[in-house]
C-alpha cells in the first residue's frame, strides 16, 4: 500500500516524523530542463516556518531545504527529485507523560487501533510537521506551472476568520496578506485577532480558523470527467491537510439556499468563442470537474489545535480513565500556518492536472 503519496503524473511522496532526524519528500514526474535550486523552494518554506510570532508554536526550526537528487547544473533532469529538511529543535521529553495516554482530538488512539504502535513524540507521522514537505513540493509545482503556463498564474491564500471573527471582504487587499503575521487580507481585523489569540494562548486553550486559497490565470480544460474531476481532487488534497474538517469549492454549502437562476454563472460572448465571459463565479472556476478559465476558489475550515494545556478526559492504553494535559510548544491556532500549505496543495494538484491534460489533449 502506498498511502504516503498523491498525484498521478506528478507524484509526491513524503516521509519522516515530527521528532525524527529529518523529514523529506520525493517528487517524481517533473519535466526535465526546468531551472530549479533551493532558492526557488526556501521562500515558501519560510512562510510556513514555525516560531515567527507568539501566535504560532515556538519550536525553532530553520527548515533549510536540501536538494538531494533530480537536479544537475541547476536544471531538473526528469528523474525523481528528493528534498530533505533536518529536524533540529525536537524536545521529545515534553511528550514522556503522554506515551501511554491518548490525547483527545489527536490521531493517537486511531493510530494505535490501526497499527498497534505509535510514535508519541509530537504525534510522529500525524504531526503537522509533515506539511513542510508539501510546501516544498508545492514550490517545485509552481516552477512547473510558471514554465508551462506563465507568470499570469497566481496562487494566493489568506486567513478569513479566527474563532468566528471574519474579515470584511469590502476591505480585502492581497498586498496586506504579506504585511501581518496572520496572512489577513483585512488590515483592520488584525488587532482584534491579536487580542483574541493572546487571551486564548494565556488560557492554555486553542481556537479554529477559516482560510481561502485562490488560483487565478488557470487555463480552461484542466480536470476530467468522471473520476478525475479537478474539484474532487482539490477537495481531497485540501482535506488531507492536518486539522482541516471542511472544504468548499466556490459557493460551497451556500448553494443549498440558492435558486437555479441565482446559482448559474451567466455567460456572454467576447468575440472569441474559446474565451467566454462569465458574469459571476458561484462555481469557483470549475464546471463538470473541468476548469473554466475563471479563478479557482476553495475555502477550508480548520479545527482548534488539539494539543492544549487544559485538562481533557481521556484513557490510557490500558483503558484507565485519565486527564490529559499536553505539554510542549503548540500553535494556539493552526489555521495561521495552514495558509502556505493550502497554496502548496493547490499548486501540486494543478501541476499534476496540467501534465495529465497534455498527455491526452496536448498543451492548452
Amino acid at each position: 500500500m502506498s498511502e504516503n503519496s498523491f498525484g498521478h503524473l506528478l507524484r509526491v511522496t513524503t516521509w519522516g516524523e515530527s521528532h525524527g532526524p529529518a523529514i523529506g519528500c520525493v517528487i517524481d514526474g517533473c519535466p526535465p530542463r526546468l531551472k530549479l535550486s533551493e532558492d526557488d523552494i526556501q521562500p515558501w518554506l519560510d512562510k510556513r516556518r514555525p516560531g515567527q510570532s507568539r501566535y504560532t508554536t515556538q519550536r525553532r526550526e530553520p527548515d533549510q531545504v536540501r536538494i538531494l537528487s533530480g537536479v544537475f547544473e541547476g536544471q531538473t533532469t526528469g528523474t525523481p527529485i528528493s528534498l530533505m529538511i533536518e529536524n533540529t529543535d525536537q524536545r521529545s521529553r515534553d511528550y514522556g507523560e503522554i506515551a501511554q495516554q491518548y490525547r483527545p482530538g489527536h490521531a493517537d488512539i486511531a493510530y494505535d487501533l490501526k497499527y498497534g504502535i505509535r510514535d508519541y513524540r509530537g504525534g510522529g507521522r500525524s504531526s503537522a510537521r509533515e506539511t513542510a514537505m508539501r510546501v516544498a513540493a508545492g514550490a517545485v509545482a509552481r516552477v512547473i506551472l510558471r514554465e508551462l503556463i506563465g507568470p499570469q498564474l497566481l496562487i494566493r491564500g489568506a486567513l478569513t476568520g479566527i474563532g468566528g471573527q471574519s474579515v470584511d471582504r469590502d476591505r480585502w487587499d492581497w498586498a496586506e496578506v504579506e504585511r501581518n503575521p496572520f496572512f489577513s487580507p483585512d488590515a483592520e481585523i488584525v488587532s482584534s485577532w491579536s487580542e483574541q489569540l493572546e487571551a486564548v494562548r494565556k488560557s492554555g486553550s486553542s481556537i479554529g480558523a477559516t482560510l481561502e486559497v485562490v488560483a487565478e490565470g488557470v487555463p480552461a480544460g484542466l480536470g476530467a470527467p468522471v473520476y478525475g474531476k479537478l474539484d474532487a481532487e482539490l477537495a481531497g488534497g485540501l482535506m488531507g491537510i492536518n486539522g482541516v474538517k471542511a472544504v468548499e469549492i466556490g459557493d460551497g454549502m451556500g448553494v443549498a439556499s440558492l435558486h437555479g437562476e441565482e446559482n448559474a454563472d451567466p455567460i456572454r460572448p467576447s468575440g472569441n468563442p474559446m474565451e467566454p465571459v462569465f458574469l459571476s463565479n458561484h462555481a469557483g472556476g470549475i464546471l463538470g470537474g473541468i476548469s473554466t478559465g475563471q479563478p479557482i476558489v476553495a475555502r477550508m475550515a480548520i479545527k482548534p489545535t488539539s494539543s492544549i494545556l487544559l485538562p481533557v478526559p481521556s484513557i490510557t492504553r490500558d483503558g484507565e480513565a485519565v486527564e490529559v494535559q499536553t505539554k510542549g510548544r503548540h500553535d494556539p491556532c493552526i489555521g495561521i500556518r495552514a495558509v502556505p500549505v493550502a497554496e502548496a496543495m493547490m499548486a501540486c494538484i494543478l501541476a499534476d492536472q496540467l501534465l495529465r491534460n497534455h498527455a491526452q489533449c496536448g498543451w492548452l
